[in-house]
C-alpha cells in the first residue's frame, strides 16, 4: 500500500516557530519522504506534530509506520485518528478506517481487519475498494459466499474493472461454479487482456478442466510479462506443479 494523501483541513499556522509552517507543503513533503525514508518521515512527522501539525502530521506518521511494516501500530493510530474526527467528515473518517483495515490485514489480524472494514463500509457505502478489501479478508477466512456478495457490490459500483471480475471469478471457483467463473474471467480479459490475476485464474480453471497445455500457456505468459511479481511467482509455482503431474 502506497501512502495515501488525504484531504485534511490543514492548520493555517503553527504555534511557536518564528516562521509559520506551510502545513500543506509539509504534508506533501512528508508523504514523499515516506516512499524514500520512512524512518526519517516518522521522526519528521512527530516533530511536525509537536509544532501544531495536527491530523496531517499524525496521518503521515501512520503511513511511515506502515512503510516500516509496523502494521499494528499504524492501524491503531489510524483508528484513533478516525475516532477523534467523530462525524466532522464521514467520508474521510471512512478512508482512515479503510486504511486501518488494510494494516490489520497485513498484520495478520483478519477478524479485526474485517470489523474495521465493515465500519468503513457502514460510514461510506459507496467505497468500491472497501468492498474489495473486505472480500479478500473474507476469502482468507474461507467465507467465499460472503466474499462473493461484496464483489457483486463492488462490480455494481464499477462494472468495467477487470480486477473485480477476476476476483469474482476466483470466488465462484471456490464455491464450485467453474462455468460462471470462466465467464467472469473472460469478461475481465476482454477488458484487460494482460490482467495478471485473470490470466492466473484462467490457467487454474483450464488445469481443473484437464487442459494442461492451455494452463501452461496462460502461466508462461504471466512469467514472461511480469517476472518478479506475486502473480508471476504463483504462476511459476503452478508450472512446477504441472510439470510434476505430467512426469
Amino acid at each position: 500500500m502506497l501512502p495515501f494523501a488525504l484531504g485534511f483541513t490543514l492548520p493555517s499556522e503553527a504555534a511557536g516557530p518564528k516562521e509559520p509552517i506551510n502545513h500543506e507543503e509539509q504534508y506533501i513533503a512528508c508523504i514523499k519522504l515516506v516512499e524514500r525514508r520512512p524512518d526519517a518521515a516518522f521522526e519528521s512527522a512527530l516533530s511536525w506534530a509537536s509544532q501544531g501539525g495536527g491530523f496531517p502530521a499524525e496521518h503521515c506518521a501512520t503511513q511511515a509506520l506502515y512503510a516500516l511494516k509496523i502494521y499494528d501500530a499504524a492501524a491503531i493510530r489510524l483508528e484513533k485518528l478516525a475516532d477523534v474526527m467523530k462525524t466532522d467528515n464521514v467520508e474521510l473518517r471512512s478512508q482512515l478506517l479503510h486504511q486501518a483495515g488494510r494494516a490489520w490485514y497485513d498484520h495478520g489480524d483478519l477478524e479485526r481487519a474485517f470489523a474495521v472494514q465493515s465500519t468503513a463500509i457502514t460510514l461510506f457505502p459507496d467505497g468500491t475498494e472497501y468492498y474489495i478489501d473486505r472480500a479478500e479478508i473474507l476469502a482468507e477466512l474461507g467465507r467465499f459466499d460472503e466474499a462473493l456478495i461484496d464483489l457483486e457490490v463492488a462490480h455494481s459500483l464499477e462494472p468495467e474493472r477487470a480486477d473485480i471480475l477476476a476476483l469474482r471469478g476466483t470466488a465462484k471457483r471456490f464455491l464450485g461454479n467453474d462455468t460462471e467463473a470462466l465467464k467472469d474471467i473472460a469478461l475481465a480479459l476482454n477488458l484487460e487482456p494482460d490482467n495478471l490475476e485473470a490470466l492466473l485464474e484462467r490457467g487454474i480453471l483450464k488445469r481443473l478442466a484437464g487442459d494442461n497445455n492451455g494452463a501452461r500457456e496462460d502461466w508462461l505468459k504471466i512469467v514472461n510479462i511480469a517476472l518478479g511479481t506475486p502473480a508471476a511467482d504463483a504462476a511459476q509455482l503452478n508450472l512446477e506443479k504441472l510439470d510434476v503431474m505430467v512426469e
